[in-house]
């Protein structure tokens, strides 16, 4: 039971911007590799600073702020590192981002990005299943055009044909959304396998 706790502990990250305003982590996992890139693997600074307190992580950079309690003065991490490697997921669920992220926030028909919404090729009022390979990203435009008729009728076409996509190709993807916000002591753990430019 415990074994469970500490690795969910050390698994959530927090979604919510919000929590996330002032001094967030960036979360590595042992092998210096963040967690997830899309959401961003970050941690608020007071669970940053409660890992370390607890010797769950290894602080790597840190802020120029300071968070002080009656007997101890700690600078805010930046980066921290989990002391123990967590397995990344193999298998990838089937959400709406996550079909999102895939088709690279695009509809699939004409390129469009914004104002997405889902698409099944093969129309499930004729026997199209929810499935990674029948359903695809879709501007509201295409989406309407192409309503319950194949793609043949709706003169449409796929830019690249569905597919269930693998665990590290949906974390490689996520890499080219990086947030709005990236503070400088996090780019080295974000992008230290990109090729150099000569």
């Amino acid at each position: 039971m415990q074994a469970a706790t500490e690795i969910e502990f050390r698994t959530q990250f927090v979604r919510e911007p919000g929590a996330l305003k002032s001094h967030p982590a960036l979360v590595l996992n042992a092998d210096y590799r963040p967690l997830s890139y899309y959401p961003l693997s970050l941690w608020p600074w007071q669970e940053a600073v409660k890992a370390a307190w607890l010797d769950r992580v290894q602080i790597v950079a840190e802020y120029d702020a300071i968070v002080r309690s009656p007997s101890t003065e700690i600078r805010i991490p930046s980066v921290v590192v989990l002391k123990d490697y967590v397995k990344p997921q193999k298998r990838v669920a089937f959400t709406r981002f996550n079909l999102f992220l895939r088709d690279e926030f695009s509809c699939q028909y004409c390129g469009a990005k914004g104002d997405l919404t889902f698409d099944h090729v093969v129309p499930r009022a004729r026997g199209g299943v929810t499935s990674w390979e029948n359903v695809v990203a879709a501007c509201s435009r295409c989406n309407l055009h192409k309503g319950s008729k194949s793609l043949r009728q709706s003169g449409l076409a796929l830019r690249k044909p569905p597919r269930r996509p693998g665990a590290e190709e949906l974390r490689n993807m996520g890499r080219k959304f990086p947030p709005g916000h990236l503070h400088d002591s996090w780019l080295d753990f974000l992008y230290w396998d990109s090729e150099l430019e000569a």
